[in-house]
């Protein structure tokens, strides 16, 4: 006798358990395939797959901007740092703190500067801090 543990595969976990005969309210006429959902055996070619979500470009003034602060922020990007741009990142926490007596996290601070760099993009345009330290004239 095996002491091998028989479990079961990937169809039967993942079956459907519905049938027509549990949900008597839906006839077969109502069962058309929704054009948003794919069906189960099909496989994802390019032309099944479900696009990326596209959020309109809202357009915010300066007086409307304002950063989100201590909030669930469901929208995440990863920025590499040198191990000198993280060591100014944390010595502006720990002045914002010690200094100021505010209990700020990094990453408030990069959305308040990132908040600011901006607002200064669209208000000087070719002028601003940001254009002119990426054109290396900063």
């Amino acid at each position: 006798m095996s002491r091998r543990v028989s479990l079961p595969g990937a169809d039967e976990l993942f079956r459907t358990t519905t049938t027509l005969a549990a949900v008597p309210s839906q006839s077969s006429a109502n069962l058309a395939p929704v054009a948003d959902e794919i069906p189960v055996n099909t496989p994802l070619t390019p032309a099944t797959k479900k696009a990326v979500r596209q959020t309109p470009r809202r357009r915010v003034n300066s007086f409307d901007r304002s950063t989100s602060g201590r909030e669930r922020h469901d929208e995440k990007i990863t920025v590499y740092l040198s191990p000198e741009e993280l060591y100014d990142l944390e010595q502006a926490r720990l002045a914002i703190r010690g200094d100021l007596g505010m209990a700020v996290d990094r990453g408030r601070i990069v959305r308040e500067s990132l908040s600011i760099m901006i607002a200064d993009l669209e208000a000087k345009g070719e002028q601003s801090i940001l254009a002119r330290r990426l054109r290396g004239r900063g």
